[in-house]
């Protein structure tokens, strides 16, 4: 039996978490520093914290579910303290590729972080349906990064994310560079930023007498339709007059140099700003 020391056990990611670990056969040691958060894993999933440095002492794998602000002071506070061979895992690759975890040869550092359920889907329960962040009850993507260790601790680590993740449906391997080109790049610095500006045009229509209800219902539906066809989910075409808007809309909207974005530089810049 693998033991389990979770950090920030009582917060909003580490309550979803302890109740993911609740279920499978690692032991797990959960860890909250705030009152409130003990109070809400002893609610939410009828465990009792430890002191951490029982918690860390064996402990053959360490989750830190805590902000990216909070990584590196966490991880440096820790790390004497664990045993060689003894695997971190951190939930999101800011922290990580910025460099604020602490060196240590002799321990291994996985990164993990979920794709979330995807908009398109089959799924035939109500609760898989309505599991729109994951780790209920629809199957979602996971993306891994051993950083540092062996790599047969890969396995481990794989194991530990399809765990705190689950249902899992595929997990994907890339480096912690790939990941933070996927966030904050991809998921962050575009996507949210292009779904904002979504939002704001179609108050934009609102303020032409159109009710939000209609807007709402018109721009998703057609986010829906096109996203399908642009993705590749559905065979289709756009019209004439569909592309033509698209050829003229694009250089009105984004700047000519708008992949910038994923420059490392860039990247790095925006994890620099969020950690």
């Amino acid at each position: 039996m693998t033991t389990v020391a979770l950090l920030g056990a009582g917060g909003k990611m580490g309550v979803r978490l302890s109740l993911n670990l609740a279920e499978t056969d690692f032991e797990v040691r959960h860890v909250e520093v705030s009152e409130a958060g003990r109070a809400r894993l002893k609610e939410a999933v009828g465990v009792d914290c430890v002191a951490q440095d029982a918690a860390l002492d064996g402990a053959e794998v360490v989750v830190l579910a805590v902000p990216d602000t909070l990584i590196g002071k966490v991880a440096t506070g820790i790390v004497d303290k664990l045993a060689p061979g003894t695997m971190v895992v951190i939930l999101d690759a800011a922290a990580p590729y910025a460099g604020h975890l602490p060196e240590r040869d002799d321990i291994t550092y996985f990164v993990t972080h979920p794709c979330h359920p995807m908009i398109y889907h089959n799924e035939a329960t109500e609760a898989a349906r309505l599991d729109r962040f994951g780790g209920v009850a629809h199957p979602q993507g996971v993306v891994n990064a051993l950083m540092q260790g062996p790599e047969e601790h890969y396995a481990l680590g794989d194991t530990v994310a399809r765990a705190i993740y689950a249902p899992v449906r595929q997990t994907y391997r890339v480096t912690v560079e790939q990941l933070a080109y996927l966030e904050p790049g991809l998921s962050e610095t575009v996507c949210a930023s292009l779904l904002v500006v979504m939002k704001q045009a179609m108050d934009e229509c609102v303020k032409q007498g159109i009710s939000e209800d209609c807007a709402r219902d018109f721009l998703l539906g057609h986010m829906n339709i096109l996203g399908a066809v642009i993705f590749g989910v559905q065979e289709g075409q756009f019209s004439d007059a569909c592309n033509k808007a698209i050829e003229f809309g694009i250089p009105a909207l984004m700047k000519d140099d708008w992949k910038r974005v994923f420059e490392r530089d860039e990247i790095m810049a925006s994890i620099q700003r969020i950690t």
